[in-house]
């Protein structure tokens, strides 16, 4: 039996996040004690916590797993090379939600059973390595402000901006509903609930945090084909969220599978933190080919997004021709509304190019000690940033969308003369709903041109 006591030096600071645990065992060649081929090793083990160096050790996980011995020896398997190691890959040992305590033990057995066949043909065992993946002190600090900071900024823009779609006289169109919709995620997201784990075990954090950012991937996702789409559709289709289902269905789709996917991996490790879906050929072969799906619909979801965005240029473009039957301040104003709203098309497509690049990098991460050599770390100045790019282009969004109470229209329709009707007829809609702003007004495509 193997005993570690693990200090958490991190509980006088903010380190209280998550802690992924990898079992790498050292086997010592013997002849006549080889390691046979897909040799399973069978672990009892058990985690227990205390708080203080006198107190008695509280148990809070036990189970006896089982990981398949992936070994190779490169050298001659002769008397001369006697004792030296075999080449093991890392196998997934636990994963924990919190480390809330000051101590914990850890307790591995390796039980023995010719008979059943329990660690029989594993080799020799010389040494156990645990590796520990943690997050540290200086990121912690840095994501708690961030979130600290982020939530009030976020909440108050968001107030704003519904409090302006309230004053007006019309009701809301779904643009600004949707607008909303991801201003409510994003502040879901930005909840500091970490500083709870301060002092709470709560174990459930990984799984919370995945949720989170999943409802925040779907509503995003679904927020960029409506946006695009809403500046696409003529009048009589716009505004019903029904035209949008056959895209926003696979993105709730591919959500839920996600979710599913989770939950069959840090779900049971609520209960269970010694469980891994990697631990089987099966699991491995699942998870490895679900994010290989992932990443291909995240690549496809972005290649259809720059479709639709080049489809707005295209509407935006061929309404420019009713530019020059216009007065001159009048020309400028709609042109300069253009260049804006281009300009946060194309900070738009960079958003998502950013996102899908995250996913895909963040799923690769979560298997990459199960790939052999072939890894792929997110550091944290790429997380970092990613998060605040959502937060600043949310707020953006909510900022621009705003309804503005400004006539620009209004008052300068009596100035302009005989171009008075050109300029009805591009700033006003067929129906008594409104957009809420100009260029939401002026993509839309009159059902009786």
């Amino acid at each position: 039996m193997a005993g570690a006591i693990i200090e958490n030096m991190s509980t006088k600071k903010l380190v209280i996040v998550g802690v992924i645990l990898l079992l790498f065992q050292a086997f010592s060649f013997m002849v006549g004690g080889l390691i046979a081929d897909g040799a399973m090793v069978t672990i009892d083990v058990g985690l227990a916590y205390r708080d203080d160096t006198l107190s008695e050790w509280t148990e809070m996980a036990h189970s006896i797993e089982q990981r398949k011995l992936n070994c190779s020896f490169n050298t001659a398997k002769t008397f001369e090379n006697e004792g030296r190691y075999y080449e093991c890959d890392l196998l997934p040992f636990m994963e924990v939600g919190s480390v809330a305590h000051k101590y914990y033990l850890l307790n591995i057995r390796l039980p023995v059973n010719e008979a059943k066949k329990i660690n029989v043909g594993i080799g020799e065992i010389k040494d156990i390595r645990l590796v520990s993946i943690h997050q540290n002190g200086g990121f912690t600090k840095v994501w708690f402000a961030m979130k600290t900071f982020l939530t009030p900024s976020i909440l108050i823009i968001m107030i704003w901006y519904w409090r302006r779609i309230t004053l007006m006289t019309r009701p809301p169109v779904l643009l600004e509903k949707v607008i909303f919709a991801l201003g409510i995620s994003m502040t879901f997201i930005n909840i500091p609930v970490e500083w709870f784990s301060v002092g709470f075990n709560w174990t459930w954090m990984l799984l919370f945090g995945d949720i989170r950012q999943g409802i925040f991937y779907s509503m995003l996702l679904s927020f960029w084909i409506i946006f695009c789409g809403e500046h696409l559709m003529d009048q009589t289709e716009r505004n019903r969220f029904s035209v949008y289902w056959k895209q926003v269905g696979p993105i709730v789709f591919g959500s839920f599978c996600l979710f599913i996917f989770d939950m069959c991996e840090r779900g049971v490790q609520l209960t269970n933190p010694f469980y891994s879906i990697w631990a089987t050929d099966v699991g491995t072969e699942l998870a490895m080919a679900f994010i290989i799906v992932a990443g291909i619909c995240a690549c496809l979801y972005f290649l259809f997004l720059c479709f639709m965005v080049f489809q707005v240029f295209r509407n935006i473009s061929g309404k420019r021709s009713s530019l020059p039957a216009m007065s001159k301040a009048r020309r400028l104003h709609y042109e300069g509304l253009i260049f804006r709203f281009k300009f946060l098309m194309l900070v738009t497509l960079t958003c998502a190019a950013m996102t899908v690049i995250f996913f895909i990098i963040s799923q690769v991460n979560e298997g990459h000690w199960h790939w052999g050599d072939h890894t792929v770390q997110v550091n944290s100045a790429f997380f970092t940033g990613i998060y605040g790019m959502w937060n600043l282009y949310v707020f953006a969004i909510m900022f621009l969308y705003a309804p503005s109470h400004k006539r620009y229209g209004d008052e300068q329709s009596s100035d302009a003369g005989p171009n008075s009707g050109e300029d009805i007829q591009l700033t006003t809609t067929i129906t008594h709903v409104d957009g809420p702003t100009e260029i939401y007004k002026m993509t839309g495509k009159e059902s009786q041109e």
